[in-house]
């Protein structure tokens, strides 16, 4: 095993013996509820990162860092802060639109059950989802052309920046693929688990998140 693999794999397996190990999941669970934004930055910044470095492993066959891995962790531990917030905001907000009827249900408790938790990813998904793949593909790129400095960054125009992603892939892949068959899905899952487990579960979607991404991107470089 390489260096980089045993690092990588070191690195997410103590990440999974935090989570099932019942009394540092307590702690997690608990700390979580009394500093959400704190965690959901936390959270993100390692497990998306390690995603990244999963795809690149993938695609370019060895263990690279991208350029600005700080600020692209910084990015990602952001984007997790934010989440904290609009989590609670899209499960109390789309049961509140079916009952309204604004949006179907399904007959029985558990019919009801399935579709909340269904209709809360698909609105999620389908509005944040967006958002934070187009920022988070902007912000990359950014950093990309930056040379992964910061101080470089106000001097990259937004124009380099839109003419330097793959639209299409990120269009065609990205948002009309992740998102309907595995985004979606996905977080239906989240959504029937018990509110203090979401956060958990979506720990390691993240680091999904930022393969996909990643993947996507290097894809296109590439070919």
């Amino acid at each position: 095993m390489s260096r980089g693999s045993f690092a990588f794999c070191g690195t997410l397996a103590s990440v999974v013996l935090l989570l099932v190990v019942p009394s540092s999941q307590e702690w997690i669970v608990e700390t979580t509820r009394a500093h959400p934004y704190a965690m959901g930055f936390l959270k993100f910044a390692i497990l998306a990162s390690l995603g990244e470095l999963l795809a690149i492993r993938v695609v370019a066959g060895a263990w690279k860092l991208p350029a600005g891995p700080a600020w692209r962790a910084v990015v990602w531990g952001l984007l997790g802060a934010a989440l904290a917030l609009l989590f609670p905001v899209y499960a109390a907000g789309v049961p509140a639109a079916m009952k309204s009827g604004l949006l179907p249900s399904l007959p029985g408790a558990s019919g009801a059950k399935v579709a909340t938790a269904f209709w809360t990813s698909a609105v999620m998904n389908l509005s944040w989802g967006v958002a934070l793949m187009l920022v988070h593909r902007l912000t990359d790129t950014w950093l990309d052309l930056a040379g992964g400095a910061l101080a470089r960054v106000p001097s990259v125009g937004i124009g380099a920046v839109a003419s330097a992603i793959d639209w299409r892939g990120f269009l065609g892949f990205v948002l009309l693929k992740t998102i309907p068959f595995f985004w979606i899905p996905a977080h239906t899952v989240t959504f029937l688990l018990p509110p203090e487990l979401r956060v958990l579960f979506a720990a390691f979607l993240s680091l999904a998140l930022g393969a996909i991404l990643a993947f996507a991107k290097r894809r296109a470089a590439a070919g």
